[in-house]
């Protein structure tokens, strides 16, 4: 059996010691909260540093998107769980169909409880996903690798740029500066530094990691105007808790008493903008629904433009 060459990583930034937690183990628990506070205040400034590509990748796939694209986030270990987290999360924030939105993780789902850390070595491991995805030039791929080099997610990009003119946007997501492979459309890098626990990238990468998923398909939301103000008002009541916000949110919108907006929800079949519609331009509950498909689904276009 031929052992496979285990390539020397100790230049990749996520790998490096870093020297101010060189006396971790020494360290009381107020200790270590405080220092790996002080290392996390380093991811907002990496963020900073990352906002020109980040928004030059949402500009790119924000026309696919909005004609039926899919976003496809690609990963292992912590970063394909992250991947997974965000894409889960849209659909009850938005009420975006789960296909918009898809996480892949290597290893598949079980992967998500229980480690499967192997599966990161094989270049062609998101294939047969990728593959029955059907992806096209109106879908987007990004790759999330902290360290840049994952062959499970650099495999994906390279399979998917050989598909020749329908292939997808793709980008990759690495916390280490790393070169923008040729597979590759768009390099996002949020450069944190070396972990707290050498090579443990669940902790400053992960966190960058999730705040940079955060802004994309927030921002991807808001193009797609399933935001009003700074309101979620696409969201569907559907558990106590959220009748409670989508409640404020009508009374936000409309300035009417608390119980007579939970009595406009129950009318609009609990959607937030159908309750805003139906009070505002004074019609039922399909007039509101007609007028909001004719209007792309976009509140503002039915609603005076002062917030």
């Amino acid at each position: 059996m031929t052992a496979i060459p285990v390539p020397d990583r100790a230049g990749v930034l996520t790998e490096q010691r870093n020297p101010r937690s060189t006396g971790l183990h020494l360290l009381d628990p107020l200790a270590i909260v405080h220092l790996m506070n002080q290392e996390n205040a380093l991811v907002l400034h990496a963020l900073e540093r990352a906002e020109t590509s980040l928004a030059a990748f949402v500009a790119a796939i924000a026309p696919g998107f909005a004609r039926g694209g899919r976003l496809v986030y690609l990963g292992a270990g912590t970063s394909g769980r992250l991947g997974v987290l965000d894409a889960s999360e849209i659909p009850p924030t938005f009420q975006l169909p789960h296909d918009r939105i898809i996480g892949l993780i290597a290893g598949g789902d079980g992967a998500l409880r229980r480690s499967s850390e192997g599966a990161e070595d094989d270049p062609r491991g998101a294939l047969p996903a990728l593959e029955a995805l059907r992806l096209g030039a109106d879908d987007a791929v990004l790759g999330i690798a902290a360290g840049g080099t994952t062959p499970y997610v650099l495999g994906a990009l390279a399979a998917l740029k050989d598909s020749g003119p329908s292939a997808p946007v793709t980008g990759l997501l690495s916390c280490a500066p790393v070169e923008r492979p040729v597979a590759a459309d768009h390099l996002i890098v949020c450069a944190c530094g070396p972990e707290v626990l050498t090579g443990s990238t669940r902790l400053k990468a992960g966190t960058a990691t999730k705040l940079v998923l955060n802004a994309i398909s927030t921002a991807l939301m808001v193009g797609e105007g399933k935001v009003y103000s700074n309101l979620m008002v696409d969201m569907r009541a559907t558990n106590a808790k959220l009748r409670d916000r989508a409640a404020r949110m009508v009374g936000e919108l409309t300035g009417l008493p608390r119980p007579t907006c939970f009595a406009l929800l129950d009318a609009a079949g609990g959607a937030v903008k159908t309750a805003v519609v139906m009070h505002r331009r004074a019609c039922d509950r399909a007039t509101a629904e007609r007028e909001l498909a004719a209007a792309g689904g976009r509140l503002e276009r039915l609603l005076d433009q002062s917030l």
